[in-house]
């Protein structure tokens, strides 16, 4: 029982958007969610540790990853990661490494099923995040495909645990996991491929990319020049573009929601705050093209509580859940000539 407090104090100092999201979960899953949030996020403090050379970090991901299959000692890495940490990385990520030891006992008493489905996502997302990290893309990514597979393994690999998760808690979900395991890919492509956007310039104060190269140059421009002269003209249209996509991905993600059974109330909702919010970002992007950074189009907490609310309401109903869909999703139609993302990628 202390664990579990333990956790849910973790989880409300480095995420207030999880910590108010995975209470609405049921009991067993609120345990299993908010644990493997709280492991992957061990994988972001790694990443995003601005002082450690690339290999570096992938030598303490690999490390991690052990750990969480039971294969190292967690107190002796929390212990290394700990000394290897900055000043700029927040206290409260500094906090949670130190905990490391309390949060994978947590992790060690799970079912096997929840295991496996939280140890695969720790492996996908440690080792692809250090492949991207070892490129450092300060000029974008190639092009779509390399940009989705990016967002697979920050985000789409999430999904997929998410499911695996799911079904374990509610066995009338399993006969679907294949069709939700797909949409779930795509449901954590829109997610990221929306914070991406919102986080242009904010990415490109600290010289990182996550922009597909082959989208702007369709449009005239070339992201090695993002930071200065870029023409704001063209490069609102490759926005434009990338918006109208990330809905589409989105318009997944809720037939994704529409697959779990409506008395499943508490993970639908877990699932429709995050599509809500991110829709309402899409729609401020669009709406502000000219945005010079991810403060200017971050949505009020006005609209949080009203997209809570919203969600609360909705949550039984199909119909009504489409219709907010639309309502709140006048961000972008799919872009013509393109198929948004087809959720098949696969683990490499």
């Amino acid at each position: 029982m202390a664990i579990c407090h333990e956790q849910e104090r973790l989880l409300d100092r480095v995420s207030r958007t999880f910590a108010l999201t995975i209470p609405e979960l049921p009991q067993s899953l609120r345990l299993t969610v908010g644990n493997a949030y709280l492991l992957c996020r061990i994988v972001d403090t790694i990443e995003d540790e601005p002082t450690l050379p690339p290999e570096r970090k992938r030598a303490l991901s690999e490390r991690f990853t052990a750990v969480v299959a039971g294969d190292d000692d967690p107190a002796a890495f929390a212990e290394q990661l700990g000394a290897c940490l900055s000043d700029r990385t927040p206290r409260a990520e500094r906090a949670l490494v130190e905990a490391t030891p309390q949060v994978v006992a947590l992790t060690r008493g799970f079912g096997s099923v929840q295991r496996a489905a939280i140890e695969r996502c720790v492996r996908i997302m440690a080792g692809g995040m250090s492949e991207f990290q070892e490129r450092r893309p300060t000029q974008g990514l190639a092009d779509l495909a390399e940009m989705e597979r990016y967002c697979y393994v920050v985000a789409g690999v999430v999904g997929e645990m998410l499911t695996d998760l799911f079904c374990d808690h509610c066995p009338e979900i399993a006969p679907r996991a294949p069709q939700m395991r797909l949409l779930a890919v795509r449901f954590g492509q829109g997610l990221q491929m929306t914070n991406i956007l919102k986080d242009i310039w904010d990415d490109s104060s600290r010289s990182v990319c996550w922009l597909p190269r082959s989208v702007f140059a369709r449009h005239g421009v070339d992201l090695a020049t993002l930071s200065s002269g870029v023409d704001r003209p063209r490069l609102a249209a490759g926005v434009e573009e990338l918006v109208a996509l990330a809905h589409a991905q989105l318009a997944a993600a809720l037939e994704f929601v529409l697959m779990i059974p409506p008395r499943e109330r508490g993970i639908r909702i877990f699932c429709l705050w995050a599509i809500g919010m991110a829709l309402l970002t899409l729609r401020r992007i669009r709406a502000q093209p000219g945005f010079r950074s991810g403060r200017e189009v971050k949505i009020s907490r006005h609209s949080v509580r009203a997209t809570a609310l919203a969600c609360r309401l909705a949550a039984g109903s199909d119909r009504l859940l489409r219709l907010l869909f639309l309502a709140a999703g006048q961000a972008g139609r799919a872009a013509p000539g393109r198929a948004a993302g087809n959720g098949r990628l696969s683990e490499r």
